[in-house]
């Protein structure tokens, strides 16, 4: 499934809501991939994949 940038242009609030649709998404068994520049998305996340020049530069799990 693919959905168009989920949080670059909307105000906080509905930023913050979008994230708990998606932890529920999560939690209901769904796989998410996220591409974002902003950490504070990238937070919620339980593995974050840094990509530099088109290689992997760092791929960190975070306990759920």
């Amino acid at each position: 499934m693919r959905h168009p940038p989920a949080t670059g242009n909307l105000d906080s609030k509905t930023g913050i809501e979008i994230m708990a649709l998606f932890d529920r998404l999560h939690q209901g068994g769904n796989t998410i991939v996220l591409v974002t520049h902003e950490s504070e998305v990238a937070a919620h996340a339980h593995r974050v994949i840094h990509i530099r020049d088109g290689q992997v530069e760092d791929d960190v799990r975070r306990a759920a």
